[in-house]
């Protein structure tokens, strides 16, 4: 039988340490928009079970939505980002946080904060959770980062190879 372990290597971050910078980011956020409604934008599904839990850790009055861009791998591969499927309402004067599971090279990132400046939000920042440590070719803000980690696959807390993994409660290393 096939466990959702099968293959998983070293635990970089379990389920207690996910939820401490989750509970940090939320009261980061909280304290940052005071006062305001900030829309998180997930970006599916990498940061699906990561969004979930932040915009509970907010305490304040905030809405949620969710954009599908073209896997990281087949990106990266081709140089081209399409959006699979789009926001479901518009953007335009919304204090709008883009929430990634993990941020590697930034390339889809970069062209979503692009496209996202045409809809002409009030503001926008970025929220990863986890960001490794690399060189990217494109420049990008992160306004709020749980963890940096090293170079490598990682999986688990909606994070996936091949769609599998992504129901660990904790984040491990590919071998």
């Amino acid at each position: 039988m096939v466990t959702p372990t099968d293959g998983v290597g070293e635990m970089l971050l379990d389920p207690d340490a996910i939820r401490a910078e989750v509970t940090r980011l939320g009261a980061q956020i909280t304290a940052d928009y005071a006062g305001k409604k900030p829309h998180l934008v997930g970006v599916l599904k990498g940061a699906a079970v990561f969004v979930a839990d932040l915009i509970r850790a907010i305490d304040l009055p905030a809405s949620l939505d969710f954009i599908s861009i073209v896997p990281y791998a087949e990106a990266s591969r081709s140089g081209v980002v399409r959006i699979r499927k789009d926001l479901d309402d518009p953007i335009e004067g919304k204090d709008v946080i883009v929430v990634e599971g993990v941020c590697a090279s930034g390339l889809s990132l970069s062209y979503l904060l692009r496209n996202f400046e045409t809809r002409q939000p009030a503001s926008i920042r970025v929220c990863a959770l986890l960001v490794k440590q690399r060189t990217r070719p494109v420049e990008i803000k992160l306004d709020y980062v749980g963890r940096e980690i090293a170079d490598a696959f990682v999986v688990g807390y909606g994070l996936d190879a091949g769609e599998r993994h992504r129901n660990l409660p904790y984040i491990a290393r590919l071998p």
